[in-house]
């Protein structure tokens, strides 16, 4: 059985990975104004930065219509016998739900979707994992079973310099102690049953990144191996730094920088920063 691996562009996953790997994509959409661009292909994540500055406001965003997922599966369906579907958390948007209804509409391929309950290269890392199973013959079922074990060690902790788009977004559950003082807090978030809750409030920029570290400290500092990636939003020197930081401190770590991208920077903001990681072995 030969198994497609897709996902959305919400994991990051730049374009010469997703192509050596045999990664298929739908892309989420950016609108500023009456203009609509598709993450990952109309619109690069610098570009955005710089178009939220000069338009003074975040865009809106959208998931891939079921429309576009109908046709990106009957294509695969073309030239595949199973599709694996790994998409960003359905507590945050429907995407998930959508590539559900849009599967239901294809009956010539063999369909399973993960919700990865997270987002950005974390959700990537799933989908890196998945094409490697299937470049080596995994079944759907196989790969679909490794997601699920990866899941049980899969860890993200992140923090927006101000909490409001969030908040406005309605992407961010359990925040009503700190409505009140959105801009004087960095409080450390999480994902929790597929939404964002803040897990700890800290004051300092520096005191929640500190904090971050020492979460991923304590748990890797143990046997087995790690994957991790430090994730910014237009922050690259300030996460290289995190980077070299971790390699000099762990050995047992394999650590990567990536970026919040244009759907999820929408949200977070500008000068958002954060680390995910899972046991490798």
């Amino acid at each position: 059985m030969k198994t497609a691996i897709l996902t959305d562009s919400t994991a990051y996953i730049p374009k010469t990975i997703r192509q050596a790997n045999q990664i298929h994509m739908v892309p989420l959409n950016v609108i500023f104004g009456h203009e609509s661009y598709q993450e990952e292909v109309d619109i690069t994540t610098e570009d955005f930065y710089d178009m939220v500055k000069e338009n003074h406001e975040l865009p809106k965003t959208s998931q891939p219509s079921t429309g576009l997922m109908k046709e990106k599966l009957e294509e695969l369906a073309r030239d595949y016998d199973a599709v694996v579907a790994i998409h960003l958390s359905s507590g945050i948007s429907g995407t998930y739900q959508g590539m559900i209804a849009a599967g239901n509409m294809v009956e010539d391929i063999d369909f399973h979707v993960f919700d990865s309950e997270i987002s950005c290269l974390m959700q990537g890392f799933y989908a890196l994992e998945a094409a490697e199973l299937a470049s080596n013959g995994g079944t759907p079922e196989q790969i679909v079973r490794r997601l699920q074990e990866m899941k049980s060690s899969m860890q993200a902790y992140f923090m927006a310099d101000d909490l409001s788009h969030l908040h406005r977004g309605g992407r961010l559950n359990g925040a009503q102690a700190f409505v009140g003082s959105l801009l004087q807090v960095k409080p450390v978030l999480h994902f929790v049953d597929t939404k964002i809750v803040p897990f700890e409030k800290i004051r300092t920029r520096k005191k929640a990144l500190k904090r971050i570290l020492t979460l991923f400290g304590e748990d890797i500092n143990r046997e087995g191996t790690f994957q991790a990636s430090v994730i910014h939003a237009n922050r690259s020197q300030e996460a290289q730094q995190i980077k070299h930081a971790i390699e000099e401190q762990y050995d047992n770590v394999e650590v990567t920088v990536s970026y919040f991208g244009p759907v999820i920077g929408t949200h977070l903001g500008e000068g958002a920063i954060g680390m995910g990681w899972y046991k490798k072995s």
